[in-house]
Order: C-alpha cells, then sequence, then structure tokens
C-alpha cells in the first residue's frame, strides 16, 4: 500500500468506537513507521471545551477569543493544539501536507490566522496515531474507506455532512451493515 498522506479515511458504518464512529480522518503523515491524522469533523460542545480549559494552563475564554469552533483531533495528545490551514499561510514552525494543506502547532500562527479571512483553518485538540502495519490492518479489517480529498472539503463543508457526503460519494450506504468486523 502506498502513502495515504494527504487523503481521508473515513469510517465505515459498523464502527462503534466512540472516537471514531461517524469520523473522518485527514491523514497528515503515513509511512513505514505508521500514521499520523487529525479527524476533521467532530466539534467539541461548548460545555465539555470548558471543563476541559480547566484543567489546563491555557483558558477557555483565551482560546475561545481565537476561533469559534475547535475540533477534536483524536485522543492522543488532547492537550496539544494542532491549526490545519491553507499552504498559502507560511510561517515557522508550518509543515506542508501537500500543495495546498499545512500544519502548526504554533500559538502566534493561530492568532496570525485568525486575523487573515482569506485563508482558511481549523483549530484541533489532539490528533489520531497508528503504529507501523496498524492502519493498513485496520484497513484490510473493512473498518476504513480511503479517499482523495481537497482542501474544499476539510474547510468548507459543514462538519456534521462530511461523513455523510464522504461515504455517499463512494456509494455506500450509511445503513448498511456491510464490512462488518471483530476480534475473535
Amino acid at each position: 500500500m502506498g502513502s495515504l498522506t494527504n487523503q481521508i479515511l473515513i469510517s465505515m458504518p459498523h464502527m462503534a468506537d466512540p472516537y471514531f464512529s461517524k469520523a473522518v480522518v485527514y491523514v497528515c503523515e503515513h509511512n513505514k513507521e505508521g500514521a499520523m491524522g487529525i479527524i476533521i469533523n467532530k466539534k467539541f460542545q461548548t460545555q465539555d471545551l470548558k471543563k476541559y480549559f480547566e484543567k489546563l494552563y491555557i483558558g477557555y475564554d483565551t482560546i475561545h477569543s481565537l476561533v469559534n469552533d475547535i475540533f477534536f483531533g483524536g485522543p492522543v495528545l488532547l492537550e496539544q493544539g494542532i491549526v490545519l490551514h491553507d499552504a498559502t499561510y507560511k510561517s515557522e514552525g508550518t509543515i506542508n501536507i501537500s500543495d495546498h494543506i499545512s500544519m502548526t502547532n504554533q500559538e502566534h500562527a493561530l492568532k496570525d490566522l485568525q486575523n487573515k479571512v482569506d485563508i482558511p483553518f481549523k483549530l484541533m485538540l489532539g490528533h489520531s496515531g497508528w503504529a507501523q502495519g496498524q492502519l493498513e490492518r485496520e484497513i484490510e479489517n473493512g473498518d476504513w474507506l480511503m479517499q482523495n480529498t481537497t482542501q474544499d472539503f476539510i474547510f468548507n463543508v459543514n462538519p456534521k455532512q462530511m461523513w455523510q457526503q464522504a461515504i455517499g460519494s463512494l456509494g455506500v450506504d450509511p445503513g448498511s451493515s456491510l464490512g462488518i468486523s471483530g476480534q475473535a
């Protein structure tokens, strides 16, 4: 299997994991050591964020003043923010994922992007990670579908509609139980 970097993973309807049920994951890195991705369609609820930020060094009001929507990027390192943004924005610490999409974890970039209305971005807390060969096994088990994506899909499609749109574009009936997998 070639690199899945800059593609999306779409969870199959049978996936019951609370983190990944109806998830759309943008793959930021995929190589022989493993994979790293960010769930792009799950927003934190305000009440959950307030409780969460009370436990961190930064106040909810401080971060909420920078962005309205904060996304759950995955269960790994929830205390770390990652800004996924259009690659036309360049800053120290920016990592290019593709010609059109980059990411950074620099707070100054988040502040800067807030003032650039023509550059789309999303703030994520946490990310998703897979050990060597783990993602490939999950794909073989039928837990994920892969699809090319665009920056328009990532930044402009309503997060509540992303999973339905992505899985439907591949001809999968979301009510279907196809691909049920399990472990013995």
